[in-house]
């Protein structure tokens, strides 16, 4: 029988760049045809390739799903802790390349952002214009999708640092969680709204569901905390609420109907500001979220995103979310 200190060997004998890159691509694309098509292999080749890296770690690393041997549910917990390692060594193996790259002015250096629809409107805009200045060569990518998707992206190093929320416990291993504001529901309207001329008296919640909605669609934080609002009060979200994370989109129709938008005071900030909406007089006290910066634990230091954690956290400061940090 093998002891630890063989399997150790073993591995370090028999592992190759190809299996972690291939565990890396399962990992992010959830779907082994879709890592084999990234990784410019067949899907045997890639189902081939974790059969040898599990032979050699001993252990099972990937859960297949339900829909088929080509949907991957997950990895288990020996695949959670060997892709933390391959994706530092797959970070050391590209860092390396681009110290000994010609200095052509090919290297591009690359800051992939994922951040809330509900947050990205009020807080990346003046963060990355200020980027921009510092660092005008950076390739800078945004993504800006629901909370479990942008986790379990940086969680698989797809992105380099999110602006979300706190998650389930369970999907914040390896993660960490770092402050910026808290931000309550509000109600949106166009000005003119019938609703929006009682400005001298509260509305009523039962009012507002006489008027179209629009909401957040399912499994978001900001569509739980406007059922568990309308719940306290007795009352549902109609079924036929328009659903949508596109804030553009929920912007538009509320500017020419009169649809009533529920959505954290972030994503409307700046049309509150500039009276391009108007918000109902409706108390939301206890509807506050947390706001704020995600990173891998075990990520290498990083300039650019140490830079733009700085950014964020200064324009979370300006808007009056964030007091200023006392010495000591």
């Amino acid at each position: 029988m093998k002891t630890p200190a063989d399997l150790r060997q073993d591995f370090v004998r028999n592992v190759q760049l190809r299996h972690l890159r291939c565990l890396v691509a399962v990992a992010q694309e959830r779907h082994l045809a879709r890592a084999a098509e990234r990784l410019s292999l067949s899907q045997p080749a890639v189902s081939k390739t974790l059969s040898e890296l599990e032979a050699i770690v001993g252990a099972r690393l990937v859960e297949r799903g339900n829909a088929g041997r080509r949907g991957v549910q997950g990895l288990a917990p020996a695949g959670e802790q060997l892709l933390a390692h391959a994706l530092r060594v797959l970070e050391a193996i590209d860092a390396s390349a681009q110290a000994v790259a010609p200095a052509s002015g090919e290297r591009v250096e690359r800051l992939r952002i994922g951040a809330l629809p509900s947050v990205a409107p009020a807080l990346l805009p003046a963060a990355l214009a200020r980027f921009r200045e510092r660092w005008p060569s950076v390739q800078v990518v945004v993504k800006s999708a629901a909370n479990p998707v942008l986790l379990d992206e940086l969680r698989a190093g797809e992105l380099d640092l999110v602006a979300g929320r706190m998650s389930d416990p369970r999907l914040m291993g390896g993660l960490s969680f770092e402050l910026l504001y808290t931000e309550p529901l509000v109600f949106a309207v166009r000005p003119g709204h019938p609703l929006a001329g009682r400005s001298t008296r509260a509305v009523s919640v039962q009012a507002v569901l006489g008027f179209p909605l629009v909401v957040y669609g399912e499994g978001t934080i900001p569509r739980h905390n406007t059922e568990s609002f309308l719940s306290a009060r007795g009352l549902a979200l109609p079924p036929h609420a328009l659903q949508t994370l596109d804030v553009a989109v929920a912007r538009g129709l509320v500017a020419v109907s009169d649809a009533v938008w529920i959505t954290p005071l972030g994503a409307a900030r700046g049309e509150l500001a500039d009276q391009r909406l108007v918000r109902l007089r409706i108390e939301t006290a206890g509807t506050d979220e947390p706001v704020g910066l995600l990173l891998r634990s075990d990520a290498e230091p990083s300039a650019l995103r140490s830079a733009m954690a700085a950014l964020l956290r200064e324009g979370a400061r300006q808007q009056g979310a964030l007091p200023s940090r006392k010495a000591g």
